[in-house]
């Protein structure tokens, strides 16, 4: 499906295909060629520019052509409560049209509706692009800080017991990590090459960074920066913790099974004594009355002496 909105003198209005004119935003949300067909006759617009971010695979980019300039970046994306991945944004801007095109419904595009209007114009499609951007960037910083929260919990519950239940969800928000910084660093490439376009003479005609919009394109580089900064710095401590707790685990098993054979050992006294005493051949202490009691007394002694070695050994 998709959503055509104009910024106005009344707000932000949402406009039918056929009214489509210059400074409208089209939202392309899981398109199918149908739809693609016709917003690629109403803009002129590639349908290779339109569809380059519904393969889930498609690594940040940027590609300028003469008739408009294609960014495709990353941006986080919710799957379920759980479960952090990331999804291709496709961004076009043409000579009179702004596209943004993804697979899902996503919290950056959503940001930008009639509740926010008054932050941004569909008009000034560089400033809308680095907006985007910005946005993606705090959307990445919100994701991030949940993790760390999520993090902090399941290291408390894992200090009082080990569950694999917990330990699988510590291994989905290490996944979430590993998938967030290698996006990141891919849009850090896109954001090096946007600021190196500003100053070619190819792509100016539909990249045109004003005066005022270069403080925001410096935020969205500092707010990737700091995005990146924060996840490798907890990737490193969720590896850690990672391999503590497998440690930990094996340090246990390693408890357990010494505490194990030490009790094997013990039962194997008394167990090896009473079969050599029940054979039905002439034995020590056979007749006395209280032999019985005399083969009970020599079990409980060497039990207790080899008990109190492997105490001694620190096999308890």
């Amino acid at each position: 499906m998709y959503s055509i909105y104009k910024s106005g003198a009344d707000g932000l209005e949402e406009l039918e295909l056929a009214q489509l004119e210059k400074g409208c935003w089209l939202d392309l949300t899981a398109p199918d060629e149908e739809e693609l067909k016709e917003v690629a006759a109403a803009t002129g617009l590639q349908m290779d520019f339109l569809t380059a971010a519904l393969d889930e695979e498609e690594k940040s980019r940027i590609e300028v052509e003469d008739d408009a300039i294609l960014f495709v970046v990353d941006i986080p994306f919710l799957r379920s409560n759980k479960d952090y991945d990331t999804l291709p944004l496709g961004i076009i801007l043409s000579e009179e049209h702004i596209v943004t095109v993804c697979l899902e419904t996503n919290g950056v595009t959503a940001d930008f509706s009639a509740h926010t209007e008054k932050a941004f114009s569909t008009a000034k499609k560089t400033r809308f692009l680095l907006q985007i951007l910005y946005r993606s960037a705090a959307l990445y910083l919100k994701y991030i800080r949940i993790i760390i929260r999520r993090t902090d919990q399941l290291e408390r519950h894992l200090r009082q017991s080990m569950e694999n239940s917990e330990l699988f969800n510590l291994l989905d928000l290490q996944k979430s990590l590993t998938y967030f910084s290698t996006s990141l660093r891919s849009n850090s490439v896109v954001l090096e090459r946007l600021t190196r376009l500003r100053s070619q003479t190819s792509a100016q005609r539909h990249l045109k960074v004003y005066e005022e919009d270069e403080d925001l394109l410096e935020d969205v580089i500092i707010e990737y920066k700091q995005c990146l900064e924060m996840v490798e710095m907890y990737s490193h401590i969720l590896n850690s913790m990672m391999e503590v707790f497998a440690s930990i685990i094996s340090n246990t098993l390693n408890l357990v099974m010494k505490f194990l054979a030490s009790v094997t050992i013990l039962l194997a006294i008394p167990t090896l004594i009473s079969g050599l005493w029940g054979m039905n051949v002439p034995v020590p202490f056979a007749q006395l009355d209280f032999g019985f009691y005399c083969v009970l007394l020599l079990a409980f002694c060497i039990t207790g002496v080899v008990g109190w070695f492997l105490w001694k050994k620190r096999m308890f």
